[in-house]
């Protein structure tokens, strides 16, 4: 049984102009026309970082491991007031993003995934899991993440991506100070 929210999408152009038209998530997104998402990751003073896993039921990689959330912007959203809903909805955490700007964006075909990391100790008995997307979260460290998607069972992202997001130890930019 796969469950799916229904939701709207602002529709922009490759410059991240919002072109005022919109899109239905499900339906196919037009040569030219690019939607928004976003992504976040906790990591604890641990340098661990809280990775959700997938619903059995969802309709893409169902059952593995992912990031800590992560979802598209609808109407009128922008990518900070996304990861907050998308943080409350799954994780039941409720943390402003209104001043802080992604890490770093990755381009693909269709979109704009703009990344936040936050530096922050959560109490995983403290999370409320949204029972339609969430099964389980868990802190693991690097090398249990390389292991978890050399293993078959995280979303298998590129290992260079998976370096860079440990890599900024709270830093914004490309180099050193």
């Amino acid at each position: 049984m796969s469950v799916e929210k229904f939701e709207i999408w602002d529709v922009y152009d490759i410059n991240r102009n919002n072109t005022g038209k919109t899109i239905v998530r499900g339906e196919k997104i037009n040569k030219g026309d690019y939607h928004m998402v976003a992504t976040l990751l906790i990591i604890n003073s641990d340098g661990e970082l809280l990775i959700q896993q997938r619903q059995s039921f969802k309709a893409g990689w169902p059952n593995y491991w992912d990031f800590t959330a992560a979802g598209s912007a609808v109407v009128g959203e922008s990518s900070q007031e996304a990861i907050s809903r998308e943080l409350s909805e799954e994780l039941g955490l409720s943390i402003s993003f209104k001043d802080t700007r992604p890490y770093f964006t990755i381009n693909f075909d269709g979109g704009f995934d703009d990344f936040y990391i936050l530096y922050q100790d959560v109490d995983l008995d403290s999370l409320k899991l949204q029972a339609e997307e969430v099964q389980a979260v868990k802190w693991v460290s690097p090398n249990e993440l390389k292991e978890m998607i050399q293993g078959g069972v995280f979303i298998p992202y590129y290992q260079g991506l998976i370096d860079l997001l440990f890599s900024f130890e709270g830093n914004y930019g490309t180099h050193k100070k």
